[in-house]
């Protein structure tokens, strides 16, 4: 299972690793690029199949399509390249476009709703929890004084006189508010836990699980997670003895999380946040 499907480079790369026989089931929210997907992928004919949802349902989409487990999952958190990319998304701060963010053109929650509906204290909660942001508060009151806010560079340009001068930043000073605000909008934090809960259910023993990250927050559920299902014991640190009876449920292929190399890095510098992390079905 490709659980997040994007333009189909993993699922190309699995059902040629996988000849003859292997079969990919990709998961995509964003039926443009579901369709680009069934394109790239048009000559493995019934090898590959695909369902318009995310990893956080994957678990019925699966059953819908008579699939009760599967041999390994992979998830590739975030947006694509493609998508930051094109327009029509609202996802960059490069392009002039209205708010959306979401990457499912039907869903009801815009980046607009997010930026003009919500309360200032709501707004600033929002942005510190999902973006890290340690400057939400003055970011949430510039934009709440500055409503309706229409465009992406409207909101980017806010957010930076806001911030003010970072010392050594290389990244944009709206980045992490775009993230907050995209992250909020596509309910990405919640679809993650569910998408990790639902692979214990659909993975066959010594079916592997792939999560690759982007960012501290996305990482930091993935790590807890497979830790925790690895763990031979979850009993609180001032619980002496073991109490719990957890058996683990899955095993760490890799004990530390695996980066990009430098040439990886070079060749896609989209790369250079990613972790992956990777551990198989006991």
């Amino acid at each position: 299972m490709d659980a997040t499907l994007g333009e189909g480079g993993h699922s190309l790369a699995i059902l040629e690793a996988s000849n003859p026989t292997g079969r990919v089931l990709g998961l995509d929210l964003d039926p443009r690029s579901r369709d680009a997907a069934a394109l790239r992928l048009e000559s493995f004919g019934q090898r590959f199949v695909s369902a318009a949802g995310n990893y956080g349902d994957m678990v019925a989409l699966a059953h819908s399509l008579g699939l009760n487990q599967v041999d390994g999952i992979l998830m590739d958190l975030g947006f694509s390249s493609r998508q930051i990319g094109s327009p029509g998304y609202g996802l960059s701060f490069l392009n002039d476009e209205p708010l959306d963010m979401r990457y499912d053109p039907e869903a009801l929650l815009t980046a607009s709703d997010v930026v003009n509906n919500y309360s200032e204290q709501e707004l600033a909660r929002v942005i510190y929890e999902f973006g890290e942001e340690t400057r939400s508060r003055q970011i949430a009151r510039r934009i709440v004084g500055s409503r309706p806010v229409r465009s992406t560079t409207q909101l980017a340009s806010l957010v930076a006189s806001a911030s003010g001068p970072r010392r050594g930043g290389r990244t944009h000073p709206a980045t992490r508010t775009f993230q907050a605000i995209r992250i909020e909008v596509n309910d990405e934090l919640v679809n993650l836990a569910s998408g990790l809960e639902g692979a214990l259910q659909l993975l066959n023993p010594s079916g592997r699980l792939a999560v690759i990250s982007y960012h501290s927050l996305e990482d930091r559920v993935v790590k807890l997670f497979m830790q925790r299902q690895s763990a031979l014991c979850i009993c609180p640190p001032e619980v002496p003895i073991c109490v719990c009876g957890h058996q683990p449920t899955l095993k760490l292929v890799h004990r530390r999380v695996i980066k990009p190399s430098a040439r990886e890095i070079q060749e896609n510098p989209r790369s250079r946040s990613a972790k992956l992390r990777v551990a198989y079905q006991l």
